[in-house]
């Protein structure tokens, strides 16, 4: 629609009676037209008598002062001011009398008349701003007020009056007509997403070109940004879009630090405005282009709002539109939408918010309050005293489907010196929370935040839930922010609630948690983790001995780290009490928690054939031991390392089946086999054992370890020389790997208190397929028969030597078997004659000693 048609058309059209008297908000308007069709915009004065009012206006025209009487005996006091002159009083014999049609009597009418329009102050109270932006728009309008409200009190808010019903007059409707129940939703006032997203583009482009060009005004703007608008909603979303984009908010004008900027030309030559600039100038450019539009007037819960200060005392600080389109009434706030303000800085923040356009009234009720009921669009309004309770919502709650299940106002107090905050989701999403307490002096919120450990988070897939524990008495205030799970960037603020907390109970102190959310992070799924063995915020109780397990079950193989945490623990201890498996479906932590009292256990996962990685938070989980305390010689190794039992390590190196499957073996005896396959030929293993023991062993603990090797099967046979906790390492390379590489680490946990024996020393001829039979034990009793059975494959001769050699002979069985004496040697060597040498190799050896004199 070109320029000139739309003001043709605007011209020809009924206009709409606006009120000056409004304190910055816009409220419904009523049309007049006289007997030639043009309007003329007039100042009368409705007195109403009696308290009801029974008669409407139809035809008024003319310059007169014309006073009547019904049967009903209501006076009605029509009062026709020039704009020229003064008035003039004229009898009821006029030749142009005024039409006065009864209304039915209604007693609901009564009420919303006395109710609803109480009177809006004066043209002289108003603020000179508003008075000059109302100035282009609302010029020659025609204002309605009760002589017996003026005469009372000028200071009495003074709201405008519909004498028609509302929406039921034929023409524009001015007040909402439809319930809420009958609304239809935001989103089916949209055709489509992509129409937008191209009206969208074309207003800011047009908007750029008309600053180029150094258009400012603002019919020819309205214009020009809706050209091509196939219907009202595209029209009011092309106007929206070029006053988010083009006009920022005057915080200098708001603070007072400069002159407000006042005429619709200086907004838009300038660029900025206060509220009452956006709403003004956004319903003189919907009027424009034929789209019916009003200022509201009401509280926000914006710049300078307390929660902790009633607004009942205070005059309206904020102005919106509410526009007629697709058959009822809806809310927009450009100026919420165009962007923040910074308070710290005192500068504007452009963010596009497209939250506050045609917002759904049961959601923008929530922020902001209009001064006339009527326009908060419910079918039940509500109450300030309700709306002030209400917890504070921002735009990014409702545009990330979230609902507040608990609390339901505002303000809470503890039960207990806790208090449950609960939210709901309807996607999945990354929560965070902080918690500041107020000065009970001056009531500001201190600068530090409230540690973590007073805040207990956890977050699943449908939303989260708050555990606080506020750590003295006092008013806090907490803040929760969120984001689409796995999107990068800051977390939005989602919601306020104020926290007041009489009294606190003793309890243990939980362990400070700088990740914030406890149990499952709400983004593991997209890290690969599909849930967990535990789960919440709840402490898991940890068991007498001090020692629990927690398993992540995987989508995929994940590489993991894991960090223990507690006020009395410090790093190197930490680390003894952490033993990680990773295996291709699940992560598993063994965990230690030698002191009383809670400790937080977080666990760090990235992608295992990732080798740069960064490791990311997939869980935190809080634990709590009743131990009193625990011996440093049973935490695990110290130098353990990331691969504890079997896992990927040993799968990828062909290695299966084992006997034992966890990371921890326990050896009541002090001794164990661990047996496991092989599926590589040409793997080489090594065995190590290691531990920190308070008594020093009379061998090497490698002769604590017997490695054998047979075509498939490969046995580790440990014995511990004493009670403790030691670290099996098994290596394994391949040819031509010169290093051998580290497979899994396993935890033998011996409390038998009898010294183990050793077994012989190994030499290198003992290979795959030697098995040891007897004797088991590396230490042999002089002047003793001994019995040797064992097995070596290719072997032409074996035998034992010692102060004379006895040679085995070999059985069906293949079993080399025979009986050799010590004597008074002190070492018999087991040695064989293999088919590819006819050297003798010694294969392994053992001590002979007096046993109850040398161990």
């Amino acid at each position: 629609m070109s320029f000139a048609t739309a003001k043709a058309e605007a011209q020809t059209d009924q206009q709409p009676i606006t009120t000056k008297n409004s304190n910055r908000g816009r409220q419904p308007e009523e049309t007049a037209a006289d007997s030639n069709n043009n309007t003329q915009k007039q100042h009368f004065d409705l007195k109403v008598e009696n308290g009801a009012v029974k008669y409407k206006l139809q035809n008024v025209s003319g310059n007169h002062e014309t006073s009547m009487r019904d049967e009903n005996s209501t006076n009605v006091c029509l009062t026709n001011k020039s704009h020229e002159g003064g008035s003039q009083s004229v009898e009821q014999n006029d030749p142009k009398p005024l039409t006065i049609v009864p209304i039915q009597e209604n007693a609901a009418s009564h009420k919303v008349l006395s109710e609803n329009y109480e009177g809006k102050l004066c043209e002289e109270q108003r603020p000179s701003t508003k008075r000059q932006l109302s100035a282009e728009s609302a010029a020659k309008s025609v204002s309605v007020r009760k002589r017996s409200s003026v005469k009372k009190s000028q200071e009495e808010i003074v709201k405008p009056l519909s004498v028609a019903s509302p929406g039921t007059q034929s023409g524009r409707p001015y007040l909402p007509a439809v319930s809420s129940s009958q609304r239809k939703p935001r989103k089916l006032l949209f055709s489509s997403t992509d129409i937008f997203n191209k009206v969208d583009t074309f207003s800011i482009m047009k908007g750029k070109e008309l600053r180029e060009l150094e258009v400012f005004d603002a019919q020819k703007i309205a214009c020009a940004v809706t050209e091509g608008g196939r219907n009202d909603v595209e029209k009011l979303r092309a106007i929206w879009i070029w006053l988010c984009h083009n006009i920022e908010y005057d915080l200098e004008g708001y603070l007072g630090l400069s002159p407000k900027i006042c005429s619709f030309d200086e907004v838009i030559r300038k660029g900025k405005g206060v509220c009452s600039g956006y709403s003004s100038l956004y319903m003189e450019m919907c009027r424009v282009v034929g789209i019916e539009c009003v200022e509201v007037s009401g509280y926000s819960k914006g710049i300078g709002y307390q929660a902790r200060h009633s607004l009942a005392d205070k005059r309206s600080d904020h102005e919106w539109n509410a526009v007629f389109v697709g058959g009822q009434w809806c809310l927009l706030d450009a100026c919420w939408g165009a962007g923040t303000v910074d308070m710290k800085s005192k500068t504007f923040v452009k963010r596009y918010d497209d939250f506050y356009f045609l917002t759904e009234p049961s959601e923008f009720i929530n922020s902001h309050f209009p001064d006339d009921q009527t326009w908060q669009l419910l079918t039940t309004p509500i109450s300030m005293e309700e709306f002030e309770i209400r917890p504070l919502k921002t735009s990014a709650f409702y545009q990330f489907g979230l609902t507040l299940i608990q609390p339901t106002q505002y303000k809470s107090i503890t039960d207990d010196g806790e208090a449950i905050v609960s939210v709901r989701s309807s996607r999945p999403l990354t929560f965070s929370y902080e918690m500041r307490q107020q000065d009970p002096q001056t009531g500001a919120l201190k600068q530090e935040e409230v540690d973590s450990s007073c805040g207990l988070l956890s977050v699943t897939q449908q939303g989260m839930k708050l555990r606080l524990l506020p750590p003295e008495p006092g008013a806090y205030e907490v803040k929760l922010f969120a984001r689409r799970e796995g999107e990068l960037g800051v977390l939005r603020w989602v919601c306020s609630l104020e926290l007041e907390c009489p009294s606190i109970q003793k309890r243990q102190a939980l362990p400070d948690n700088p990740y914030l959310n406890w149990g499952l992070a709400a983004g593991a799924s997209a890290l690969g983790v599909k849930d967990c063995s535990i789960a919440g915020e709840e402490a898991v109780e940890v068991g007498e001995c001090g020692e629990c397990k927690v398993i992540l079950h995987t989508s995929r193989p994940l590489m993991m780290v894991c960090e223990l945490a507690h006020h009395e623990l410090d790093p190197a201890t930490a680390k003894r009490c952490l033993a990680p498996q990773i295996t291709a479906e699940q992560l598993v932590c063994n965990t230690m928690c030698p002191y009383k009292g809670f400790y937080r256990l977080s666990i760090f996962v990235r992608e295992y054939d990732s080798g740069t990685g960064t490791f990311q938070n997939a869980g935190n989980y809080l634990l709590h031991s009743q131990s009193r305390g625990m011996n440093p010689n049973v935490l695990y190794p110290a130098d353990l390392g990331l691969w504890c039992g079997p896992g990927m390590r040993t799968q990828e190196a062909g290695l299966s089946h084992f006997s034992h499957t966890g990371a921890i073996v326990n050896a009541p005896q002090g001794r164990c086999n661990i047996t496991f396959h092989c599926a590589t030929p040409d793997l080489q293993i090594h065995t190590a054992l290691c531990a920190e023991l308070h008594e020093e062993a009379h061998f090497p603990l490698s002769r604590y370890v017997l490695l054998t090797f047979t075509e498939t099967k490969v046995t580790v046979s440990v014995c511990a020389p004493r009670a403790g906790v030691y670290r099996l390492a098994l290596y394994g390379r391949k040819r031509p790997q010169q290093d051998y590489m580290s497979l899994c680490d396993f935890i033998i946990r011996s409390v038998c208190e009898k010294p183990g024996d050793p077994f012989p020393s190994v030499y290198s001829a003992w290979g795959r397929g030697c098995v040891l039979l007897e004797p088991r034990t590396g230490v042999l009793a002089p002047q003793r028969s001994v019995s040797f059975r064992v097995r070596v494959p290719g072997a032409q001769r074996v035998c034992v030597v010692g102060e004379k050699r006895t040679d085995l002979k070999m059985n069906k069985s293949r079993v080399w078997e025979g009986e050799a004496v010590t004597g008074n040697a002190t070492q018999l060597k087991l040695a064989a004659v293999t088919k590819e040498s006819n050297d003798m190799h010694v294969l392994m050896t053992f001590d002979v000693l007096n046993l109850e004199n040398e161990l």
